[in-house]
């Protein structure tokens, strides 16, 4: 097979990708880097690991059914109390998920920016408005409302492809120990770890990653005979992403800040390559991986909050239009009311991973059915296999709930 036949069957793999190496696995992954080093490099290859099997499932579900997660959940037969139990446990997990995680995805865009530019910060009676984040929530909000996301895309794509290759060449360059880059892939994590490690897991395996292939999918291909070309796509672009991600914390264990409140401070890892041009760098790569997130996080929730509500999906809808505005305000508000972007971020990313057990279980189970995929359903070691995966995202769930209700985080 030769590399242009690859490239011609790859389908919305690299979207995914694009979505989950937004600002908030900059953010995240800088952190880790700088609080741990390079012990929790394994958490890193779990999520790639456990998001090949999840979207694979996922991408399976929406080219055998031709429907979508939001779809299925809809039209599953058996008790109606129930069907509706499930229906709205999605649209309250996606729709209140999706809106912290735009809100990182808007504060994490302006933090980008903020390397050009600042923007007023003009102060009301009890509330500090941040004006950029602002800005850039209704230009997301302008380009999903007039339909332009698929050439955004293109383009957005490209740049974060470009920070992609310049983490790539900067952990290299920085010389890291490579020993101990080695024993990172050895599974080992303290109490005060635990939220860096579930918001790590949670910045790859995005709940709404899962639903957004599978109705891409269910467009680009068509039926059982290319699923052999919708899993080489997830797999080579989920790869390459977890490359990335561990390359950006490669870079943040050699990174000198002892606190990260802005661009410049993530970009001091970079410094040693790049000079004065780093945190330019940096500020050009947020401001590209944050409009990519910030596009997707509500084109993903309007298609989950229409599907189950049998609306029309398409984007010029007034139903989608409207639930991805919901989505976009939601983030907006909660970026706009003076929270430190770092915070959003760092909480976006942990609120994903404790929803993440709620979504992905329900995927497993369905994909065991023979009702639902007949012969391509799961087999019981593949269930079995991404049962454990399940059981991990559990554990680690219920942990970063207690750490939060203990020392606050």
């Amino acid at each position: 097979m030769s590399l242009k036949t690859l490239l011609n069957n790859l389908g919305p793999g690299p979207v995914v990708a694009a979505a989950f190496i937004g600002p908030g696995t900059v953010t995240v992954c800088t952190l880790a880097g700088m609080n741990s080093g390079f012990s929790l490099l394994w958490a890193l290859g779990l999520s790639v690991i456990s998001t090949v099997i999840l979207q694979e499932i996922s991408g399976r579900l929406g080219l055998i059914t031709g429907r979508d997660l939001s779809q299925l959940i809809r039209n599953q037969k058996g008790n109606p109390v129930f069907r509706y139990f499930c229906m709205s446990l999605v649209i309250i997990a996606i729709g209140v998920g999706n809106g912290a995680y735009e809100s990182g995805n808007i504060s994490g865009t302006y933090l980008g920016l903020q390397i050009f530019w600042e923007a007023p910060t003009p102060v009301l009676p009890g509330i500090e408005i941040q004006s950029g984040n602002l800005i850039m929530g209704i230009l997301v909000f302008t380009l999903l409302w007039w339909g332009n996301y698929k050439a955004l895309e293109r383009v957005l794509v490209g740049l974060v492809v470009c920070m992609s290759i310049a983490f790539t060449a900067t952990a290299i360059l920085t010389k890291p120990d490579w020993p101990a880059v080695s024993a990172g892939f050895i599974p080992s994590w303290s109490n005060e770890d635990l939220p860096t490690l579930v918001a790590l897991i949670g910045t790859t395996v995005v709940p709404y990653n899962l639903f957004l292939y599978a109705s891409l999918a269910k467009t680009r291909w068509s039926g059982s005979s290319d699923i052999q070309w919708m899993r080489r796509d997830i797999v080579i672009s989920v790869i390459l992403g977890g490359l990335v991600s561990m390359a950006i914390l490669m870079v943040g264990a050699g990174n000198p800040s002892e606190e990260i409140t802005n661009a410049s401070d993530v970009s001091k890892g970079l410094e040693g390559v790049f000079g004065g041009l780093a945190k330019y760098l940096m500020g050009f790569g947020l401001m590209a991986a944050g409009l990519t997130s910030s596009i997707t996080a509500p084109l993903a929730g309007g298609l989950v909050i229409c599907g189950i509500m049998d609306w029309d999906q398409t984007i010029h809808s007034k139903a989608m239009r409207a639930s991805m505005g919901a989505i976009v305000l939601l983030g907006l508000a909660f970026a706009s009311l003076g929270i430190k972007p770092i915070q959003l971020i760092t909480l976006a990313q942990l609120a994903n991973g404790i929803l993440l057990p709620l979504v992905s279980g329900w995927i497993i189970w369905i994909a065991s059915q023979r009702l639902i995929l007949g012969d391509f359903r799961n087999k019981p070691v593949y269930t079995a296999t991404a049962g454990l995966i399940w059981l991990v995202t559990l554990v680690l769930g219920l942990k970063s709930i207690s750490a939060v209700l203990c020392i606050g985080y």
